[in-house]
Order: C-alpha cells, then structure tokens, then sequence
C-alpha cells in the first residue's frame, strides 16, 4: 500500500494544448495512451465505502488500482493506495486490499461501470530538493452511452513539502487559467451514471466527536470549498439560476465556518479570507436578486428586465473568469493543505468546542428575535443572518452528536430554525422590494407577490417562540 499526495487542476482543452507549450517544462516529456475501467456494484456499494477499483491500460500493461478517499482540500488529494500488475480485465481481490472486507458477499456483484479513454502527457519538475510530476491527460469519461469531456493537470509530489505543488499551480494560472479540481476520475464517471445536474448541494460534512478541533474545520471547510467548486464548474459552461444560488450558498457556509472557529484560527487569515469571500458573494448577489425577482413578477414585468438580467449573468461568467477568483480559491486551498494555521487550542476534541460555539449563537438568534414584531427591518436582518450561520453550524457538527435521541433532537431543531428562516426571509423580500423596483425601474403593480407586513411580522413571531423553545441537540 503506497500513499500519493496530488493536487489536481481544471482547465479547458485550449488552455491544456497551451501549457503543453509552456516554457516552464522540462524539454523531455512523455505521452501515452490510458484506458481505465471502473468497478463497483450495481448500487455503488464501493463508492460509498470511500473506495475506487480501476483497471487501467497501456499498451499490453494492465495495472489494478485501489484507492481510498483519505483527505482532500479542494485539489490536494492524499489518498491511500492499493496497486499490482494484473494479467486480464478481470479484478484480483484478495486479502490483500481492502474490497473483501468492504463489500462482505456483495464482492461477487462487482462489475464494469464506466471508462476513462485519455492522452496522458508527462513531465518531471526537479527544483532543488523538490521532484514533482506533471501531467496532462485529455480525453473523455464513458458510462453507457453518455460521455463527457476530460482535461485537467494533475501535479504528483515525488520529493518535498506540499507548498511545492501550489508554487508551481500558481505559475501555470500566470500562463493559462486553472482552479483546483475537486473531483477524482472515478468521481466523474460516477456522476455520468444519475440525472444530469443543474446544480450541486452541500454534501453531508463527515465530523465526528472523535475529531480534533483542528480536523473538523479542516474537513468542513473543504467540503465548502469543494460545494462552491462544483457549483461554480457548472456556471462556466452555461448560467444556471441553480447553479448560481448555490455557489453562494457554499460561500456563506465558508464564511460561517470561518466565524465558527475564528477563536482557533489566526485573526489575519480570517480577515484576509472574509473580506475575499464577502467580495465573491457579492458578485454573485446582483444575479441572484434579479434571478429571484425575475421568477416572481408577472410575464410583461420579467420582460422588463430581461436586458439587465442577460448584462449581470454575462458579468458573472466574467468574474468567475477573473485572476482574482481564480487566485482566491487556490489561496484557500493551501491554506487548508498545510493546516489552516491553527492554534495550539485547536488540538482539543471537538465535542465541547462545537457544543459552546452552538449555545453562543443560539443565544444570539433567541435574544436577537425577543419583540420580532416591534424590530426595524436592519435589526429583523441581523437576526436572519445569525439564524443562517447557526444553521449552518447545526448541519457541520450534526455528526458529533450522532446518538440516537440526539439525531432525533437534531431533527426536530433544525426544522424550527429552518422555518424561522423563511419568515425572516420572506420579511427581508417585502423590506427590500421598494429599493429593488426603484433600481429597475419598475411600477408599483408588477404582481410581486408578497403578503403584508402584519401577516408576515405575526407568522415570524410564531416561528421564532417555536424555535426558542426547542431542545438543544449539543445538550
């Protein structure tokens, strides 16, 4: 079993055949041909034990290879690994590796799934005492008859510290544009299988009580980066309102976790990163307003602002474009690759830190709210966005408390405060509606449909005295 740290890069066809001409490569390279077949169960069974079976090929050599998930940071993937020759297409599965003792009887189920068919060009980068591997591959993913397109870079630590691969990452970004990829080959092939997405939710954060403080930011703040990651390759290759209401939704969950753990984290990183990620945000805010307002004037209304609505998307696709997003996320991504600079606190166990920093915004969100109804509309607001970090944290650190009754609690928690969200949020529609109509220039009857004020204060009133009262899940 070997262990391989990589970080993976994303980039378009014409990007790729321009690095393959970049004067920072070593004049020997090499290129060959990958065929890979995939394995797994009819139901993915190996999929959901963290693991990939593939059989790759090139030329007569044929090589099995087991890999486990390990740990990944929006790119950087350090992965376990199970490798041997192997003489047909057929899967060796001893006790060797680990798929006997993850699938149990379903073992005899295993079966070709998908196929990666790429060009594969390679370089070996030495500078001083740091040796890493580049490559290329090209090609496509094949999972019946759906296919999709493959290009990315992947740069493979032989020798050195992991800063090495973000050192060169940076480099190539100067030359042709690239993001970390967050999604392995197998990862690719298993999506071409289900329905295709118009967007990506927030995968479920794998923490538990057995974590450090230390690790479970770690693990949460890479899945944030990996929601926005996908959400975000999505929109570059064609607007999505889905798309785009959950990429900023994947940055304020970055945000929220930032704050979680501001107490272990350097001030200076926080700072730097908010202030980025409130800039990402907000560059996305316009497009979703008018995504938002768009779907809920009537027809002669929505035509009115069809111009404005075209002129912000074409302005998101230009910003996701920019060397500043671009450096951004591969600045977060070192950032969690070497730890995320925490403090020497940040090696406690998760379990009371996640408990005090839930309780401190629960407090928040239940005094915040006290006389909903006699709050002006900037105080209802702050109450809102308390109420979102809160639900974020509820949703991160769900896997701590993971007993029975407290799933149970958990439950019945989380859907209160989700309720308390959508009156405050329907309040903050009616309060920011006028400044809206005014910026678009549209009249007064355009058949936004949004109840009164005394509806709405008495419903948020109600949501919220349900929401104070519920059982604490951390207790």
């Amino acid at each position: 079993m070997g262990r391989e740290i990589e970080l993976k890069l994303d980039l378009t066809e014409d990007a790729a055949s321009r690095l393959c001409r970049w004067d920072g490569l070593p004049e020997r390279e090499d290129v060959t041909r990958l065929r890979a077949t995939y394995f797994d169960t009819p139901d993915a069974r190996l999929a959901s034990k963290g693991l990939s079976l593939r059989i790759r090929q090139s030329g007569r050599r044929r090589v099995q290879t087991i890999k486990g998930d390990g740990s990944s940071a929006a790119g950087l993937f350090a992965r376990q690994e199970w490798e041997r020759p192997v003489r047909s297409q057929s899967p060796v599965l001893d006790g060797d590796t680990p798929v006997q003792d993850a699938l149990g009887d379903a073992i005899s189920q295993i079966e070709p799934l998908f196929e990666t068919d790429v060009e594969r060009t390679r370089w070996l980068i030495q500078e001083g005492d740091v040796r890493v591997e580049m490559v290329i591959d090209r090609g496509v993913v094949r999972a019946g008859a759906r296919e999709a397109p493959l290009c990315e870079v992947e740069l493979e630590l032989v020798d050195g510290a992991p800063a090495a691969l973000f050192a060169i990452a940076r480099r190539i970004d100067g030359e042709v544009p690239v993001r970390p990829g967050v999604l392995s080959k197998a990862e690719r092939g298993y999506a071409l299988r289900g329905p295709v997405a118009e967007a990506v939710k927030a995968e479920p954060v794998s923490v538990n009580a057995s974590m450090t403080i230390r690790e479970a930011f770690l693990t949460i703040a890479g899945a944030c980066l990996r929601h926005y990651r996908r959400n975000e390759a999505l929109l570059l290759i064609e607007y999505r309102e889905r798309a785009l209401h959950q990429a900023r939704v994947a940055v304020r969950r970055m945000r929220s976790a930032l704050t979680l753990f501001k107490p272990v984290l350097l001030e200076a990183d926080v700072a730097r990163f908010q202030r980025e990620l409130r800039w990402l945000a907000g560059m996305l805010g316009e497009a979703r307003d008018l995504d938002v307002l768009h779907g809920r004037l009537v027809p002669g209304a929505q035509a009115e602002i069809a111009e404005v609505r075209a002129d912000s998307q074409a302005r998101v696709r230009a910003w996701l474009d920019s060397a500043r997003v671009r450096g951004l996320l591969l600045d977060i991504a070192e950032w969690l690759a070497l730890g995320a600079g925490c403090s020497g606190a940040a090696d406690a166990q998760v379990w009371d830190f996640a408990g005090s920093r839930l309780k401190k915004l629960h407090k928040r969100v239940a005094r915040g709210g006290d006389g909903l109804k006699k709050l002006p509309p900037d105080k209802r607001h702050k109450v809102r966005k308390d109420a979102k970090k809160l639900r974020y944290g509820a949703e991160f650190f769900a896997g701590v408390y993971a007993d029975k009754g407290a799933r149970k609690v958990h439950g019945t928690y989380v859907k209160a405060l989700a309720k308390l969200q959508d009156r405050l949020g329907d309040l903050n529609d009616l309060a920011t509606a006028p400044a809206l109509f005014a910026r678009y220039h549209l009249a007064d009857d355009t058949g936004l449909d949004i109840r009164s004020e005394e509806t709405l204060l008495r419903k948020a009133g109600k949501a919220h005295d349900r929401f104070a009262s519920a059982s604490r899940f951390w207790r």
